[in-house]
């Protein structure tokens, strides 16, 4: 991970197996609460007691309100920032509270950003929507990024073509022979899901 923060060694199904028990046992906190709870969890020095604060959003994400992006979860997306928990928020949080609540002008605002994390959250915040992803956004916002050579955005655009790929082919396409430029494993990414 980078030196970017510390392990207790705990593998992930025992800490799955662990947390869940509690998690139950809690009472349904607020949005701030659960936003504060997450924050908490994430300063500690261990990288799991960020996971942890993953598996916390999506046992409450029912209550996160309308701001809860802006308010906690943008904050959480550069804290001790790597793909691990940057894609885990991205499930746990961006995509299904973006699709809840109104979100475009957030995710502009993020992927206009000069922080690499942010930009990645925004073109993957549609991940999982299948024949639900608006096409045209989430292209708009990675046409943004085709002449970087930013590995962890470049990946990001990769994975929203793949993804799109599976159910419109041909806007997947077309955003190839429109983008030459594209790094070389967005292409990869995006002809393992034309290839399928």
């Amino acid at each position: 991970m980078k030196n970017i923060a510390p392990f207790l060694g705990i593998t992930t199904p025992d800490r799955r197996a662990a947390v869940k028990p509690m998690l139950k046992d809690l009472p349904q906190p607020t949005s701030d609460e659960l936003g504060q709870a997450a924050r908490l969890l994430f300063a500690q020095e261990h990288r799991e007691y960020a996971y942890v604060a993953c598996q916390l959003l999506h046992r409450f994400r029912e209550v996160a309100d309308k701001n809860f992006l802006r308010n906690h979860v943008e904050d959480l997306l550069i804290t001790k920032s790597w793909w691990d928990t940057v894609d885990a928020l991205g499930s746990e949080a961006v995509s299904p509270l973006s699709a809840k609540y109104a979100s475009r002008s957030l995710m502009r605002a993020w992927n206009k950003s000069p922080n690499i994390w942010l930009n990645r959250a925004a073109i993957q915040h549609q991940r999982g929507r299948r024949q639900k992803t608006d096409v045209d956004f989430v292209l708009e916002l990675s046409k943004a990024h085709v002449d970087s050579r930013e590995f962890f955005t470049v990946k990001a655009i990769g994975w929203a073509l793949r993804d799109i790929a599976a159910f419109n082919k041909p806007a997947v396409r077309d955003f190839l022979v429109s983008h030459p430029q594209l790094g070389r494993v967005a292409v990869v990414e995006a002809n393992r899901g034309l290839n399928r």
